[in-house]
C-alpha cells in the first residue's frame, strides 16, 4: 500500500492534527447521543447510526487530500471510503430489522476498517503520532468480532458502539497530540 510517498510536505502533519483533534470532537458527542438513546433503536438512534459512518467517509476525504504527495493518494483512504459509504448504506437497512442486524453490519465494518486503519497508521509511521492509530485498528478490529459475536446473544445493545465510538476519539485526540509535537520527515 503506497500512503505516503517520497518526503511529506510540512502541511500534512498539520491537516491530520486538526482532522484528528475533529474526529475527537465528533466521537465524543456522537458517543454522547448515542449512549442516550441506545436502549431503543428508533429514528433518532438509526439516525446517528447512519451519521458515524458517513462522517468517517467525509473524514477520509479530507484525509485523502491532505496526505497526497508526489501526486500519490493514500489508497487504503479509498478503502475507507467505500467501506464507510457501503455501512451507512447497511446500517440503514439493518436498522429496520433491529439491534442484532445492526451490531452485524456494525462488527463487520469494525474489523474491515479496523485493518485498514492500521495499515495507514503503519504506512505513515514515519510522521510520528501514529502508533495510537495503529493501535486503534487493532482494537477496531476485535471489538469489530465482539460486536458481531453480541448479535448472535439475547443482550444485544448498542451501548457498546458509544463506547467504541469515545475510545477511537480518544486514540484520534492522542494522535493529534503527538502530530504537534513530531516534526516532519
Amino acid at each position: 500500500m503506497n500512503t505516503l510517498v517520497g518526503t511529506t510536505p510540512a502541511s500534512v502533519p498539520t491537516a491530520l492534527r486538526k482532522l484528528y483533534f475533529l474526529r475527537f470532537g465528533f466521537a465524543a458527542a456522537w458517543a454522547a447521543m448515542l449512549f442516550a438513546t441506545a436502549g431503543t433503536l428508533g429514528a433518532l438512534t438509526a439516525t446517528l447510526l447512519v451519521i458515524y459512518p458517513l462522517f468517517d467517509v467525509a473524514c477520509a476525504v479530507i484525509d485523502l487530500r491532505s496526505a497526497r504527495a508526489d501526486a500519490q493518494p493514500a489508497r487504503g483512504l479509498y478503502v475507507n471510503i467505500a467501506l464507510s459509504t457501503l455501512t451507512g448504506i447497511g446500517v440503514a437497512v439493518a436498522a429496520t430489522s433491529g439491534i442484532p442486524a445492526v451490531l452485524r453490519v456494525w462488527g463487520v465494518w469494525a474489523i474491515t476498517a479496523g485493518v485498514v486503519q492500521l495499515l495507514v497508521g503503519a504506512a505513515r509511521r514515519q510522521l510520528g503520532g501514529q502508533w495510537a492509530m495503529i493501535a486503534s485498528g487493532a482494537i477496531s478490529t476485535l471489538a469489530g468480532a465482539s460486536f458481531f459475536a453480541q448479535a448472535g446473544t439475547g443482550d444485544a445493545s448498542l451501548a457498546g458502539l458509544a463506547g467504541y465510538a469515545l475510545l477511537g476519539g480518544v486514540f484520534f485526540l492522542v494522535s493529534a497530540l503527538r502530530l504537534g509535537r513530531t516534526r516532519t520527515v
